[in-house]
């Protein structure tokens, strides 16, 4: 019998990689003014359809596809080598309970195409310069977009980046409120745990 956490539906999202003068960048796109995540800064992705499926396949192989299929439709951009990098699984207070996975891949030459009904805005920028727009309050990020810019600013190029994945690191999200308010907190297996505030705006 399967846990209520095994249940939930899986998404895929790609972290795409590009080399850059100084370092390395990624690609942002801002989700319309609706829907999921409305008027925030993520990484190309979105959930499991039936057609990623495969009969005895892994679900991170199923995540794998939907990821691919997704940034095509999203930012016009063909990928076909992902590497593992996370997986999340949401709070149980969260309204919408999706478990994703995370990939980093070498982004193609070809410049991306913004789909009209899915993407109002991209970038291409450093880890670093993300966070800052965040902290200036400028971009809104989610907390799994924040953390995993936050790991990507310790590397030096999108090389480096690429080959310290392939293990995938496992974030529980929970709730908890302390005296300084509520809080995010999350277990990153067994190597480390952090709280972050309830509204999520680290400088």
């Amino acid at each position: 019998m399967s846990t209520p956490d095994e249940a939930l539906p899986v998404a895929g999202t790609v972290v795409l990689l590009r080399a850059a003068d100084q370092g390395f960048q990624v690609l942002l796109v801002r989700r319309p003014d609706r829907g999921s995540f409305a008027g925030a800064w993520v990484f190309p992705g979105g959930k499991v359809e039936p057609a990623d499926r495969r009969a005895g396949e892994a679900e991170s192989d199923d995540a794998r596809r939907a990821g691919i299929r997704e940034t095509r439709e999203e930012v016009g951009l063909a990928i076909d080598d992902l590497v593992p990098l996370s997986q999340w699984r949401p709070p149980v207070e969260a309204p919408t309970r999706i478990r994703t996975w995370f990939f980093l891949a070498s982004a193609p030459d070809d410049e991306p195409v913004p789909s009209a009904d899915e993407v109002a805005e991209i970038a291409w920028v450093s880890p670093a310069e993300a966070l800052a727009q965040h902290g200036a309050g400028e971009w809104v990020l989610f907390p799994p977009t924040w953390i995993t810019l936050h790991q990507l600013t310790g590397f030096v190029d999108a090389e480096s980046a690429l080959s310290s994945a392939g293990v995938p690191q496992l974030f529980q999200t929970r709730v908890l409120d302390t005296d300084a308010g509520r809080v995010f907190a999350w277990e990153q297996g067994q190597l480390a745990a952090g709280t972050l505030p309830w509204r999520f705006a680290p400088s």
